[in-house]
């Protein structure tokens, strides 16, 4: 999706609501309340009413768009924007591309971003198998001296991508073995076939921790200036770390530590779907059928 199909497919409300009645409703349209498919549109107040329990609702009641003010149209163009844009969109940089210099409100364009995020957090995330590489990364914060103990001030993101599937990101409260055992145990089938990690001294506990064998837990020493050995490499998950890092660098340049796994999952959902001629509609998908975002809960 380009942003001319976007104004030529989706440039009016009603464009905007039929497909998203079509994705919240494939079978056909139904009472959030009770269920019920036999309802009816009245035109004038640009809703169904339900002939069951007299209902009145829109295709975006109950979803991320909830009583927003915000035109259907411009909610699809800020979709299209980050969705598409690789390294993720700021929200000041939304609101200049949409608003302009000297119109809209920040705070608008971020919670826009954030309903955003939220909806890309709501998705299946099935069991990794095959080779699975797992590292670990550190985020923000400042180096103010070499040595042990620099990384106090940073945030531990932690990392695990199938070689030709998925990818996660963790924002964890640690590197600790039993952190680690936890995310394998919750993301990694049981029955995976290789595990490859760094050097790390945790990772060989981890790994027993979640019942991975030794057997199948190869490492690349990168204390050693090893970074490849046949097909024992960490390079697959150190290469989503590297497009996370260049968009926290480039794109959004601070993250606070409350917001960091908002955008950690927003970076999965579209490097997942990267190569996807769906994405928009995807995302669309997930927006529809998402539960709502209110400010109160996002900033609490």
């Amino acid at each position: 999706m380009t942003l001319p199909e976007l104004n030529r497919s989706f440039s009016t409300d009603e464009e905007c609501r039929e497909i998203l009645t079509k994705l919240r409703w494939p079978e056909g349209v139904e009472c959030p309340r009770c269920k019920n498919r036999n309802v009816w549109w009245v035109d004038s107040r640009k809703q169904f009413t339900c002939s069951e329990c007299s209902y009145q609702f829109s295709v975006t009641t109950g979803t991320i768009f909830n009583d927003s003010h915000l035109a259907l149209p411009l909610w699809f163009m800020a979709v299209l924007l980050l969705c598409e844009a690789k390294k993720g969109m700021s929200a000041l940089q939304l609101k200049r591309t949409i608003w302009g210099q000297h119109k809209g409100s920040y705070k608008t364009a971020w919670y826009l971003c954030h309903r955003i995020r939220a909806a890309m957090s709501q998705v299946e995330r099935p069991m990794l198998d095959g080779t699975v590489e797992m590292d670990e990364t550190y985020i923000g914060g400042r180096q103010r001296n070499v040595g042990s103990g620099w990384r106090k001030d940073k945030e531990v993101v932690i990392g695990i991508r199938q070689r030709g599937g998925e990818l996660r990101f963790f924002h964890a409260e640690d590197a600790k073995s039993g952190t680690l055992a936890k995310y394998i145990r919750e993301n990694v089938s049981a029955d995976v076939e290789v595990m490859v990690t760094d050097d790390h001294s945790a990772y060989p506990w981890a790994m027993k921790k979640s019942g991975v064998g030794p057997e199948r837990h190869k490492t690349i020493n990168h204390s050693s200036g090893h970074y490849v050995d046949g097909d024992v490499h960490t390079n697959t998950v150190e290469s989503a770390f590297s497009l996370l890092k260049r968009g926290i660098i480039g794109t959004w340049h601070k993250i606070s530590a409350k917001h960091l796994q908002a955008y950690l999952d927003e970076m999965t959902f579209r490097f997942d779907r990267r190569k996807r001629s769906d994405l928009f509609i995807d995302t669309l998908r997930h927006m529809i059928t998402a539960d709502p975002l209110t400010f109160v809960e996002l900033t609490a």
